[in-house]
């Protein structure tokens, strides 16, 4: 039985909360930290939502049918298609790719790259830690051409 789409925020957090619980990031701090802190970078409910959700598919068992069931928004829903990554073999540039079809993944992506690219996280920066930071800062700027040329394509 579906809901009417009206998942609020405290809902989308007890999701996301039960869903990483145990989790940690590659630095042993739960993992549910990164997706608060992509969750408060967000300014519309639609940002928030999605960002609190961001990796609940990707890293847990919750489906998009599930949070749809659940009354997550078409919109929001779409939008959290596009910052989830459909495999481990997904190629991360066309994931990138993926990302610019919907104003909301932009955004949701964004923050997550900001919270993921903040080096105070890592206790000591390795080769491999600045190759990933290099991936993820080359996805920012392909996200933020992306966005000013939308923005300038409205004028």
């Amino acid at each position: 039985m579906y809901k009417s789409a009206n998942m609020t925020l405290e809902r989308a957090i007890e999701i996301a909360v039960n869903a990483h619980k145990g989790q940690t990031d590659k630095y042993g701090a739960p993992y549910i930290g990164h997706v608060l802190r992509v969750m408060n970078m967000g300014i519309t409910e639609e940002e928030k939502i999605c960002g609190v959700l961001h990796d609940v598919v990707e890293d847990t068992g919750w489906t998009f049918e599930q949070l749809e069931a659940e009354g997550l928004s078409p919109f929001i829903l779409e939008g959290l298609r596009g910052v989830t990554k459909l495999s481990e073999e997904e190629d991360y540039d066309h994931f990138i790719q993926r990302t610019l079809q919907h104003p909301l993944s932009c955004t949701v992506k964004l923050n997550d790259l900001t919270d993921n690219m903040d080096v105070r996280r890592i206790p000591e920066v390795t080769e491999k830690d600045i190759s990933r930071l290099n991936k993820y800062l080359k996805a920012y700027r392909i996200i933020t051409a992306h966005r000013i040329a939308t923005q300038a394509e409205k004028r």
